[in-house]
């Protein structure tokens, strides 16, 4: 704990980096705006959340151990980054003033950004290997310190997502026609394919 500034700025460049956490906080930003955008990072947020504690336990260790879960840990997230892409790369041309633009459940955004985060495997990996550099299993105060790191990590995603987030809802204007509209699905579709072919593809 005593390099915690180390801490941030790995967490930062990790978050920095695009995947499909990314690409979602992108896509909701282009579809339904800044403000429509935000239950879906937070959405993210709360799945590393989740991923953080259960790496801190022994379902982390069984994916580092054994090869079986992880393989079906890495197949049911690239199937849905599989799913994802297929779906914007059939669906119709997005509108940006269509009236269901603006009334998309918050819920369903929030659960799709943290089941993006929740599945992958890699997320898990992340912390398995991260954590254990700042603070001890031993420690007397491991609960407080591991809370700490978390809630950083979880902080600094909202605030990196919601930057992206705005950078994507400036470029709204520019791609609001039926063009644009096919541009956002065929680019958002391959994106999501492209990062289940990397996890499918990937090993422990």
């Amino acid at each position: 704990m005593h390099h915690y500034p180390l801490f941030l700025l790995m967490a930062s460049l990790a978050i920095l980096t695009p995947g499909p956490g990314v690409l979602n906080s992108l896509g909701n930003a282009l579809r339904f705006g800044l403000k429509g955008s935000l239950p879906g990072i937070l959405g993210v947020a709360s799945g590393s959340f989740i991923v953080a504690a259960l790496s801190a336990t022994g379902l982390g260790l069984l994916l580092a151990a054994s090869a079986l879960a992880f393989t079906m840990l890495k197949w049911l997230g690239a199937g849905y980054l599989f799913y994802l892409g297929i779906k914007l790369l059939r669906a119709p041309a997005f509108r940006f003033d269509a009236p269901e633009a603006s009334r998309q459940p918050a819920w369903r955004q929030f659960a799709a950004g943290m089941l993006l985060q929740m599945s992958n495997p890699k997320s898990i990996f992340f912390f398995l290997a991260i954590f254990p550099q700042f603070i001890a299993a031993g420690s007397a105060h491991y609960a407080r310190e591991f809370l700490l790191l978390v809630s950083s990590y979880s902080a600094l995603l909202v605030l990196i997502h919601s930057a992206y987030a705005l950078l994507a809802h400036s470029m709204r204007r520019w791609l609001n026609n039926e063009r644009g509209g096919h541009l956002v699905n065929k680019a958002s579709g391959a994106s999501f394919l492209l990062f289940g072919s990397l996890l499918a593809a990937s090993n422990r």
